[in-house]
């Protein structure tokens, strides 16, 4: 039996790989390129947009790792059908499935919620890890350059909008720890509790770097314009309309019921211990 995890290669999937290897598990990366090489993981080739294909790397798995990528909303609802009938079809043992911090609610809609929907249909063992918004997202060079050279964290926020922020790391630790407990099903929210702010989050950056660092909101069309680059125009305006929604909203704080630290016992890593495992 093995655990079948997508975007190996990737942000959210090689934690994943990298702590079921470390743990003497069995596991199988999924990727687009047949001649990937990942550590510790034998390699698939299967692509989102092909049911055929899923439903084979999913044939006898113990588990199944999925996200969704950053592409159009249109891609994503056929990637989230395409895995729905992978599922039903190749019936692996558990699936764990992580939203990425999109919303899962039916009453918004997206790919992710009918994801999540029909993974709760399906008859299969399951579970929802869903985080609020990816510290990672810090790291990209619009941010952690600004970090770096002037001393300033911009990011499309207010400084007073608290949110439960998550590493990828957490969600390796989480969706591991939901391959072990099938008696945990639906939603396992992931992230720091209580929420934390702009300022807070400029804080810990200035403690780590040896400096001071403040706190910058920036607006989602100047945000759209510095991601653009590197994840293209359609994702990039899907993202800045998130962020605009954001606006209106008092925060993105995970609920404790649901919460990784009540369901599994398990705490997220604070800002600064998730920069000091990423060598920062």
């Amino acid at each position: 039996m093995t655990y079948v995890i997508h975007g190996a290669t990737g942000a959210q999937g090689a934690p994943v790989v990298s702590a079921l290897a470390a743990a003497g598990e069995s596991v199988t990366a999924v990727t687009r390129n047949a001649d990937a090489v990942v550590d510790g993981a034998r390699v698939v080739a299967a692509a989102y947009s092909s049911a055929a294909d899923l439903t084979d790397a999913y044939r006898g798995a113990e588990g199944v790792f999925v996200h969704l990528p950053v592409t159009a909303e249109e891609d994503r609802q056929i990637f989230a059908g395409n895995i729905l009938t992978a599922v039903r079809a190749a019936r692996p043992a558990r699936v764990v499935f992580s939203t990425s911090g999109f919303p899962i609610d039916p009453a918004i809609g997206g790919a992710a919620a009918t994801l999540a929907a029909g993974l709760a249909g399906s008859g299969v063992s399951y579970a929802v890890i869903a985080p609020e918004l990816y510290l990672e997202n810090l790291l990209m060079p619009y941010v952690i350059d600004s970090v770096r050279e002037r001393g300033v964290l911009p990011y499309p926020i207010r400084a007073d909008f608290p949110v439960s922020w998550a590493s990828h790391l957490d969600i390796a630790d989480a969706a591991v720890a939901l391959f072990g407990r099938p008696d945990v099903t639906g939603v396992v929210s992931v992230g720091q509790y209580p929420a934390i702010t702009g300022p807070d989050l400029a804080e810990a950056f200035g403690a780590r770097l040896g400096r001071d660092v403040v706190f910058e909101p920036i607006t989602p069309e100047e945000f759209r314009t510095s991601v653009a680059p590197l994840i293209g125009e359609g994702a990039a305006a899907d993202i800045a309309g998130a962020y605009q929604a954001m606006s209106a909203m008092p925060g993105r704080s995970i609920a404790q019921e649901t919460s990784a630290q009540k369901l599994l016992g398990s705490t997220p890593r604070a800002t600064s211990q998730w920069l000091t495992d990423m060598g920062l």
